[in-house]
C-alpha cells in the first residue's frame, strides 16, 4: 500500500455530488462501503489476476451514506495492489464459480508488493488532482 499526500485530505463535500462526479470520470463507489463510511476507487493497472487501484476513503459527517445529501469528509487515498486467482476454485464454492453462481474469488493478496512506488505514487496523486479538480468541495470552516 501507497499512502498519497494530496490536497484530497479533509476535503468535504455531498455525497450524491461526489458520486456523479466519480461515474462521470469512471471511479465507482467501493464494495466495501457502510452507512458511516465507504471509498471512491478506481483501476489504474490491470494486467493476468493483478490490480493496482486507487482507493480514496472518507467518513459521513453528516446523515447516511445512501442518501445524495449526506455530508461526507475525506481520509488519505492510497494506492493498493490485489492479485486473485484467476484458475478455478478447489473447494466447495467451485460448482458455484463454474455455474456463474459465485462470480467473485476472495483475493490471494488483497494487499500485493507494489514494484516501482514512485511511479504509481505519481500515477495516484494525478488520478487524485483529477478528482479535486471536478468535484465540488465545501468552502473549509
Amino acid at each position: 500500500m501507497i499512502e498519497l499526500d494530496t490536497q484530497l485530505e479533509g476535503k468535504r463535500t455531498f455525497f450524491g455530488n461526489m458520486l456523479s462526479e466519480a461515474k462521470r470520470l469512471k471511479y465507482t463507489l467501493g464494495g466495501c462501503w457502510d452507512y458511516d463510511r465507504g471509498c471512491i476507487d478506481s483501476i489504474l493497472w490491470r494486467e493476468a489476476g493483478e490490480t493496482i487501484y486507487l482507493r480514496m476513503p472518507f467518513q459521513v459527517i453528516d446523515g447516511e451514506l445512501d442518501r445524495p445529501n449526506a455530508l461526507i469528509e475525506f481520509e488519505k487515498p492510497y494506492v493498493i495492489k490485489h492479485v486473485v486467482n484467476i484458475g478455478l476454485e478447489k473447494d466447495a464454492n467451485a460448482l458455484a464459480t463454474i455455474s456463474g453462481l459465485g462470480q467473485f474469488q476472495k483475493p490471494l493478496d488483497t494487499d500485493g508488493k507494489i514494484h516501482d512506488k514512485n511511479e504509481w505514487e505519481e500515477n495516484g496523486e494525478q488520478a487524485v488532482e483529477q478528482i479535486v479538480s471536478h468535484v465540488n468541495f465545501l468552502e473549509e470552516v
